[in-house]
C-alpha cells in the first residue's frame, strides 16, 4: 500500500502540478487527501492534481517520489487506472451519442440526465456506471428483445438519476422523475413500464417472467462479476459514497448488503449472466464480506 506523487510538470492556471494516487484503494488516497487538507475539487477520477507549492509537503506526509510514467505503470497495476474513454469529456459525448440514438430530438433531457447522474458527490452512481450498465446491456440484449429495447435503455439512464444514498427513496425519485420528463414523449403504457423497470434496481428481484426486468438488473449487477482489481475499484468508490458514515457504520450496513445480493437465487437471471458471471460475481462478494 502507497501513496504516490509525480514531479511536478504538467501545467495549468499559472503553475504546474503534480499527480498523486494511491496504488491501493481511493479510499486510501482521499484520506491521505483529506488529511494533507486537499480539497476533493482537485481529485480527478483516479487522481488528484496538487500544485508544485504542494509539493514538498506531501512528500513529508509520506508520499513517495516517483518518475511521472512509474505513477502512470502503478496506477494501471493497481486497478485503479480510469481509461480515456471513460473521462469526461469524452464520456459524456459517447453517452449524449447513446442518448440522441434512444430519444432522437430530446437532447435536453439527455443532457440533464448526465449532469444529474455527474453530481459531485457521487463516486461510483457516475457515467461511468451508466456507460457501462449500458454496454452490458449491449452483451444482453438479444435479437428477439428488440421490442424491450427502448425501455430497458431508457430504466438505465433513469434508474440512478436521483442519487442521494438512500436505498429505496432514490429508486422511488428516480422512477418519479423518468415519470415526469417522459410523459408526452411516448405512449403511457411505455412510460409506465420505464417506471417499473426503474423500481426494480430496489431490490434486483424480477418476477421469473419479467424478461425486461432480468436484463435491467442483470447489466446493473454486472460490476460484481468485475476482474478482482475492478471489483476493488468499484468496492472502494462505494464506500467513497458513505465517508459520511463511520467505519462500523458503513461495514453493518455494507454487510446487510452483500449478504442480501448473495441470497438472491439466482443471482443472474438471464442465460448468459448466468453462465458468465454468476461464478465470478458471488467470489468477489463472498471475499468482500469476508473482508468486512
Amino acid at each position: 500500500m502507497a501513496v504516490l506523487i509525480d514531479p511536478p510538470t504538467w501545467p495549468a492556471h499559472g503553475t504546474v502540478f503534480s499527480h498523486l494516487v494511491s496504488t491501493s484503494s481511493l479510499e486510501e488516497l482521499h484520506a491521505f487527501a483529506a488529511a494533507a487538507g486537499i480539497p476533493r475539487r482537485a481529485f480527478d477520477e483516479d487522481h488528484y492534481d496538487v500544485p508544485e507549492r504542494r509539493y514538498r509537503d506531501l512528500v513529508a506526509r509520506g508520499a513517495q517520489e516517483v518518475a511521472g510514467a512509474d505513477l502512470v505503470r502503478a496506477l494501471i497495476a493497481s486497478g485503479l487506472r480510469i481509461p480515456a474513454r471513460r473521462r469526461p469529456p469524452k464520456l459524456r459525448a459517447a453517452l449524449l451519442a447513446r442518448w440522441e440514438a434512444l430519444l432522437p430530438g430530446a437532447p435536453g433531457l439527455g443532457g440533464e440526465l448526465l449532469d444529474r447522474w455527474a453530481e459531485a458527490h457521487r463516486a461510483y452512481h457516475t457515467p461511468a456506471h451508466l456507460l457501462a450498465v449500458l454496454e452490458a446491456l449491449d452483451v444482453l440484449l438479444e435479437p428477439a428483445d428488440d421490442p424491450l429495447r427502448r425501455p430497458v435503455l431508457l430504466a438505465a439512464w433513469f434508474h440512478d438519476a436521483v442519487y442521494q444514498g438512500r436505498a429505496g427513496e432514490d429508486e422511488r425519485a428516480s422512477a418519479s422523475l423518468a415519470v415526469q420528463r417522459l410523459e408526452g414523449t411516448m405512449p403511457d403504457a411505455a412510460v409506465r413500464d420505464v417506471e417499473r423497470l426503474v423500481l426494480l434496481t430496489a431490490t434486483h428481484d424480477p418476477a421469473p417472467e419479467d424478461r425486461a426486468g432480468h436484463l435491467l438488473c442483470d447489466a446493473d449487477l454486472a460490476v460484481l462479476a468485475g476482474a478482482p482489481e475492478d471489483y476493488a475499484r468499484y468496492a472502494a468508490a462505494i464506500r467513497a459514497e458513505y465517508r459520511h458514515l463511520p467505519p462500523e457504520a458503513f461495514a453493518d450496513g455494507r454487510r446487510a448488503v452483500l449478504q442480501r445480493l448473495l441470497a438472491l437465487d439466482p443471482l443472474y437471471r438471464t442465460a448468459r449472466a448466468q453462465v458468465e458471471w454468476t461464478e465470478r460475481a458471488r467470489g468477489n462478494l463472498a471475499q468482500e464480506l469476508g473482508s468486512l
